[in-house]
């Protein structure tokens, strides 16, 4: 049986450290025994079609093999299509389709123990919104994340690795997700 994942790198094409080729990455899914693979912007977004369900083995292979072939061994989260179709669902920003660079889907590696979401609050500027549901946290920032001073501050208030996307970049992956998904 074939099942679907999108796999999201943290922080590769961001800093001149982390940055290899689209076409390299490619090159390691596909020799990670990958299927039908679609790449979204050069940050580290693909979509793919796996023989298993271990989203963990995934992962370690998809991590290994870019430590092997580039010599650094990203964060990335691999998220299953419903997951990942279960996130979008969930936002509760509704102007996001408006204003798709104001939100971003932060996807978390794993549960918080002990998340500081009272502290975001010190951080947190006026209109910016957040909310956690699950292994998500859908953060609003109409200003930018750029000026924010919290966004920054989320992997650590959190405790768990995490990697955000904006709306527009969610709702693309989820459409090519869900075309390589209708095989």
């Amino acid at each position: 049986m074939t099942n679907t994942f999108i796999v999201l790198l943290r922080g590769v094409n961001v800093a001149g450290a982390t940055s290899f080729a689209t076409r390299d990455f490619v090159h390691v899914l596909e020799t990670t025994g990958l299927r039908h693979i679609k790449t979204y912007i050069q940050t580290g977004n693909a979509v793919f079609q796996a023989q298993t369900k271990d989203v963990t083995g995934l992962s370690k292979k998809i991590k290994a093999g870019i430590q092997r072939k580039h010599g650094f061994a990203p964060e990335l989260i691999v998220l299953r299509l419903d997951e990942f179709e279960r996130a979008v669902a969930a936002n509760p920003y509704r102007g996001a389709d408006s204003n798709p660079k104001a939100l971003h889907l932060v996807f978390l590696g794993s549960m918080p123990e002990h998340p500081e979401l009272a502290t975001f609050e010190k951080y947190r500027a006026d209109g910016e919104e957040f909310s956690l549901k699950k292994r998500v946290l859908y953060f609003w920032a109409p200003g930018g994340i750029g000026r924010s001073q919290l966004f920054p501050r989320i992997e650590k208030l959190l405790g768990v690795a995490v990697t955000a996307r904006n709306w527009r970049t969610a709702c693309k992956l989820l459409v090519l997700a869900r075309e390589i998904g209708v095989r």
